[in-house]
């Protein structure tokens, strides 16, 4: 199988193309996104720091200026830290989907309470969700875990329209995690509605729910801009785990997306089992083109089968009361996509010219342009 040459994606990933030089266009993409946003240059740091100061006098006389989302993650933890060192005053978000693991929760409560950030939480009714998530199991998407990901992304929106504020600062980082892969996966609220309208058993009363229209209020009314300040200055996951272990006591949870139990059985259970999808690769392609570690080491690790948490397969069927027997079929059986359900997907496509202007004015990240809009590999 044909592998890239710079990082580990090979020719499985799907829509990838390689030069004459065995390049794969992940990696072009990740050089575009430099180049676009002089990512650790002293022009892209300079760019960041003007939006620093606008969001400082915008936030003038508002007991907060911007809303930061904590997972208890490195990459969550490290932004907040980081907002207050800039001079600013967040307010962090968590949305609780109930599946949080001790580790992450303490993490949360050491470093917003040594910086003494308030803590603005959505916490949604544990039944309702488990409900969302059985059904997207018994839906056999490779989606199973998208419902938390877009409720954060609501709960956020809904956090800074409170406090009328109009920045969130996302700990996203493409140079450390990566590009995803266009096509591998899609999600969005009305394809959430949809899985849950055809096998949920509750209604959804506490989910935060992001339908298209709340999305263009956010974007389009209330004009709510996303910033993604590791896009712009420089970034080591490394550098920042030691320096939360040293300065918080803060602890690490065994590997990337696994500080949430539902968040670690989708990636080191569900996507390899059921579809053979192993997405370490991004985070491992990333460390290998960004020149963390060899190519050579990434591939080796990759080799190496995902971490399991002991119990949690037990633990997964536990909670959604799910059957030996019925967990197996579900897990053997068929293999659908998004492409089976109702989503806004051709929505977004129609109007890809809308969202590069609004990604370029920071209102949607562009790596939703990148990816929800386009139809390559889609």
């Amino acid at each position: 199988m044909k592998i890239c040459s710079r990082c580990i994606y090979d020719e499985s990933v799907p829509a990838i193309t390689f030069d004459e030089k065995g390049v794969c266009n992940y990696c072009k993409m990740v050089d575009d996104l430099k180049e676009q946003y002089k990512t650790g240059t002293p022009e892209g740091e300079r760019h960041f720091f003007d939006i620093v100061e606008q969001i400082k006098r915008e936030g003038k006389g508002k007991k907060y200026d911007c809303v930061v989302g904590v997972s208890g993650g490195t990459d969550s933890s490290y932004m907040v830290i980081k907002a207050v060192e800039w001079g600013l005053r967040p307010l962090a978000v968590h949305y609780d989907n109930t599946w949080n693991t001790a580790i992450a929760t303490e993490n949360i409560r050491k470093v917003l309470g040594k910086l003494k950030v308030d803590l603005y939480t959505h916490v949604v009714d544990n039944k309702e969700s488990d409900d969302i998530f059985r059904a997207f199991f018994f839906a056999n998407v490779p989606e199973l875990d998208a419902a938390t990901d877009l409720a954060l992304a609501e709960t956020l929106y809904r956090a800074a329209d409170k406090y009328n504020l109009k920045y969130i600062l996302e700990g996203h980082s493409f140079i450390t995690e990566g590009v995803a892969p266009l096509g591998n996966m899609y999600f969005d609220g009305g394809y959430i509605r949809d899985v849950h309208k055809k096998f949920g058993a509750m209604k959804m009363k506490t989910y935060p729910l992001m339908d298209f229209w709340s999305f263009m209020k956010w974007i389009l009314v209330k004009k709510i801009k996303k910033i993604r300040p590791l896009w712009y200055i420089n970034y080591s996951k490394h550098e920042a785990r030691s320096m939360l272990e040293k300065d918080y006591c803060w602890h690490y949870y065994g590997g990337h997306h696994l500080e949430n139990r539902m968040t670690a059985f989708n990636h080191s259970v569900y996507f390899p089992q059921k579809f053979g999808i192993d997405l370490r690769n991004l985070s491992l392609a990333a460390s290998a083109r960004a020149g963390f570690i060899s190519r050579e080491e990434a591939l080796q690790e990759y080799k190496t089968p995902p971490y399991i948490e002991p119990e949690l397969v037990d633990y997964f069927k536990k909670r959604l009361g799910l059957t030996d027997e019925i967990y197996e079929k579900v897990m053997k059986g068929q293999r659908k996509t998004y492409k089976d359900y109702k989503t806004y997907k051709r929505r977004f496509e129609l109007l890809r010219p809308m969202f590069l202007i609004l990604a370029k004015a920071n209102l949607v990240p562009m790596s939703f342009y990148i990816k929800y809009t386009s139809k390559s590999g889609i």
